[in-house]
């Protein structure tokens, strides 16, 4: 037994030497490397994107698919290839930069569309997809930006109560399989259910789950609820994911827009002038309640709605917010600043006809575009803090047309009306100058008149152009555990 003990306190003993001299090793490399102040003062580095994949979801409807690439910038080969998802049967590709492209497709089933753009071509690549419907129990106008893959995702708008229909749409646009959970907040409170959890999603396919009506849509504890916030979290892999709204029959459906993460401090650009209902949704997905100060922000200037200026919304709950008595029928923004954050949706109507909008991200230095601009258009520029510039610039198949410097004055909403340079449909660019301030923007597109009146807001956020890679450092986890 001795003897044994002995050889154990050796190999423990060898052991213990070996890792000291490791050690020593490794600090004397280190001492003895001269120091790399690069390394030391690592900071993240913004590159441009290099590649994108966009998704446009397809009801059933016929539509337009319609996509502008960026204006040249970088050099390099690029490309931008339109494809079916689920076989990869090609659709359209688009060689060339500050190139407008559209085509109406007859669909007869539930379907998406992948853009995939390469090189210089993927950085600020923008795709849309528009239905317009002028009758039928589907008559409508909607409209949706084409959704990037992600992995965290909220949603606002109505409820089962509300809409006759709600469709949720996840597609997954790569080789691994993802699994996804949804959940929501409703004007009661959290809707607190295992349905939902664990969605599969093939790889390169798009499954539709019905919102309240199946045990994926959150069955039966969801068909009680006006209003929802729908969170989406990929558990793995990733998926792009759109939210399609039928109200009821003859009066309208919608494509309900993905709305930024929580934030303290919001702004939702685009609501529309004219008669019929506004109300915003606010969600506070946290356990404590918000206290949210509110500011309309009109071509007039910006100011508190009396009596309507502070909201208190409940913990894990969405609250409607009423903007009829404030706008007095003007286009508008809404500015929320909040303790806690919030997620926020606003809803609107316009004679039998839907639409839906959120809060956006300023613009930034490389601008935001829109693709489709057929009919009525409409663009709102918002300044919330300082004053701006912005260039707006029409784009179509043939090329651009002449700029336009459009001035916001600081706390003032500006609305234009958007020409194209030729017939037909056509995209924007619009992008802040030097030195102006914050710019939020929406383009809301209209056709017909009275109760025949359709219309659809799109929110326009900050073209993806760069994108930031964290500092990588010398890390000892490696010889350490």
């Amino acid at each position: 037994m001795d003897k044994i003990l002995r050889l154990l306190g050796f190999r423990y003993a060898t052991a213990g030497l070996v890792l000291v001299a490791l050690l020593a090793l490794y600090g004397a490399a280190t001492l003895s490397r001269p120091e790399d102040r690069t390394r030391t003062a690592a900071k993240s580095v913004e590159v441009p994107v290099a590649w994108a994949s966009l998704v446009c979801p397809w009801g059933g409807e016929d539509g337009r698919l319609s996509l502008l690439t960026p204006p040249k910038g970088a050099s390099g080969s690029g490309k931008v290839d339109v494809v079916q998802t689920t076989n990869g049967k090609p659709l359209a590709s688009v060689p060339n930069a500050g190139t407008s492209w559209a085509k109406d497709i007859r669909r007869d089933k539930n379907d998406s569309f992948t853009v995939r753009g390469s090189g210089p071509l993927a950085a600020g690549l923008e795709a849309e997809r528009t239905i317009h419907w002028p009758g039928g129990p589907d008559r409508g106008l909607a409209g949706t930006r084409c959704a990037r893959p992600g992995t965290d995702l909220w949603f606002l708008g109505p409820g089962p109560v509300a809409a006759e229909r709600i469709d949720l749409y996840l597609t997954n646009v790569d080789a691994q399989p993802a699994s996804v959970d949804v959940t929501a907040l409703s004007g009661e409170g959290p809707l607190d259910t295992v349905d939902g959890h664990g969605i599969p999603v093939e790889p390169y396919s798009t499954k539709i789950v019905r919102i309240g009506k199946s045990p994926e849509g959150l069955g039966d504890i969801v068909t009680t609820a006006r209003d929802l916030a729908l969170h989406v979290r990929a558990g793995t892999g990733r998926v792009a994911a759109s939210i399609r709204v039928r109200v009821d029959e003859k009066k309208g459906i919608e494509w309900m827009p993905l709305s930024p993460a929580p934030a303290t401090s919001l702004v939702v650009p685009g609501v529309p002038g004219g008669g019929g209902r506004r109300q915003l949704l606010i969600g506070v997905p946290g356990e404590q309640d918000a206290r949210i100060r509110i500011q309309v922000i009109t071509a007039s200037g910006a100011f508190a709605p009396q009596g309507q200026d502070v909201l208190d919304a409940p913990a894990e709950t969405v609250t409607p917010f009423d903007l009829d008595r404030a706008l007095s029928g003007k286009p508008a923004a809404v500015r929320l600043v909040s303790d806690r954050p919030i997620v926020t949706g606003l809803s609107a109507q316009r004679g039998a006809d839907v639409a839906y909008g959120t809060a956006t991200l300023p613009l930034g230095a490389h601008g935001g575009f829109v693709t489709d601009n057929r009919f009525s258009a409409y663009l709102q520029l918002t300044a919330p803090a300082g004053a701006a510039t912005v260039r707006v610039t029409s784009v179509d198949p043939k090329g651009q047309g002449s700029p336009q410097d459009v001035k916001v004055g600081a706390g003032r909403t500006v609305e234009i009306k958007l020409t194209g340079p030729g017939e037909g449909g056509y995209g924007t660019l619009i992008v802040p100058r030097p030195g102006s301030g914050p710019v939020h923007a929406a383009r809301n597109l209209a056709t017909g008149k009275g109760d025949k009146g359709l219309f659809t807001i799109l929110p326009i956020g900050p073209a993806l152009s760069t994108v930031t890679l964290p500092p990588v450092g010398d890390s000892q986890t490696a010889l350490i555990p």
